[in-house]
Order: C-alpha cells, then structure tokens, then sequence
C-alpha cells in the first residue's frame, strides 16, 4: 500500500529528476563546444563565399582573420 503513494522514479524526491553529476567533464564540453561553433563558422563562410574559392581559401581567410583580430586586441 506504501509503494502506490510514492511518485515514480529512481529519486523521488529530487527536484526534476536532476543529476548531481554531470556526464562529462567540464574542459571536455568546452572544447566540443568550441569545436562545433568552429564547424558552424566555416560552413556558413563557406557557403557565402564566391563560386570560385575552394575550401582552404577559406580556411586560410578565417585563420588570418582570428589571428588578426587576435594581435589587434591586445
């Protein structure tokens, strides 16, 4: 009778059935991150780009745009 009053789940009593831990570790999510707005970055510039370029032009522009941008803040 006691078990068809508690909420089902694991955990009953945790607020949204939220983890204490997460899956991965905090550097590695970055870094994936990081990597997957790169990934976005170059396809959109490349995608815009003119008919003629090839995909290490762009990647030689977007380079040398970061690195650019990069010398010129500090």
């Amino acid at each position: 009778m006691e078990a068809s009053k508690r909420p089902p789940g694991q955990h009953p009593g945790d607020v949204l059935h939220q983890r204490r831990n997460l899956p991965f570790s905090p550097s590695a999510m970055a870094v994936s991150g990081f990597l997957i707005i790169a990934t976005i970055g170059y396809f959109t510039l490349y995608s815009k780009s003119k008919p003629g370029t090839t995909p290490g032009d762009v990647t030689k522009a977007t380079v040398g745009d970061a690195l650019r941008w990069r010398w010129r803040s500090t």
